[in-house]
């Protein structure tokens, strides 16, 4: 089971570095429901990845003999190529020098949101967001062919969905545990990653995608 953590820690850092959903929880923490809101959010986002991780743990993509298939290989293949190739993208889309960085539209209206709509909103960044859909799959598939028990395997996923919240958690517990004095600490936090959001992702795409196009191509070759 310890190679197993080994082997998704990569996937579960890969999910927790998103600034998309850090910021939108840092938002949440600023309106004027803000716990309960941070709080839903936070339950979303870790049942999203336990909900899509056991669902792709349930289709079963490893071969008869308990290791990785040729489907997950290729698999792997294709979502290594296009995490680099989305990666290329966002350095090509990230502001210049000056220019005020795009961020989604709804993250305008957070402010009114209360805590089921939070709640949606981390599922389904979590669980449908492309990004973290792919890491997802990438990662329970190494679970499935690692021939481990079902308990096992879930154990397993839960410390994936562990590792890949804790930038989503820590902002929450930041603010419960300090109150008003949490708001500057995050107020920087978020114009950083607004900032640098197309630069982290840029590189995460790259470096995630390689990885994951090298563990494909090692099955498949």
């Amino acid at each position: 089971m310890g190679a197993a953590i080994g082997q998704i820690l990569g996937n579960a850092v890969g999910v927790a570095i998103s600034p998309v959903p850090i910021i939108a929880v840092i938002l949440m923490l600023f309106s004027r429901r803000a716990n309960a809101n941070g709080l839903g959010f936070l339950a979303g986002w870790i049942l999203g990845l336990v909900g899509a991780g056991t669902v792709v743990l349930a289709i079963g993509l490893e071969a008869s003999d308990g290791g990785p298939s040729d489907t997950i290989g290729w698999v792997k293949v294709v979502l290594g190529a296009l995490f680099v190739a989305l990666g290329v993208k966002q350095w090509m889309g990230r502001p210049g020098e000056g220019e005020e960085p795009s961020m989604p539209g709804w993250m305008a209206s957070i402010d009114g949101f209360n805590p089921l709509t939070s709640f949606g909103l981390g599922f389904v960044l979590s669980a449908l967001n492309p990004k973290n859909l792919g890491l997802t799959i990438a990662a329970v598939a190494t679970i499935g062919s690692s021939g481990l028990e079902s308990s096992e395997e879930l154990v397993v996923l839960l410390v994936f969905a562990g590792i890949a919240s804790l930038t989503v958690a820590a902002p929450v517990v930041l603010n419960l545990v300090m109150g008003e004095r949490a708001k500057a600490p995050l107020d920087s936090a978020k114009g950083w990653l607004m900032a640098n959001n197309n630069t982290v992702m840029a590189v995460l795409f790259v470096v995630l995608g390689a990885k994951v196009l090298g563990d494909g191509i090692a099955i498949v070759a």
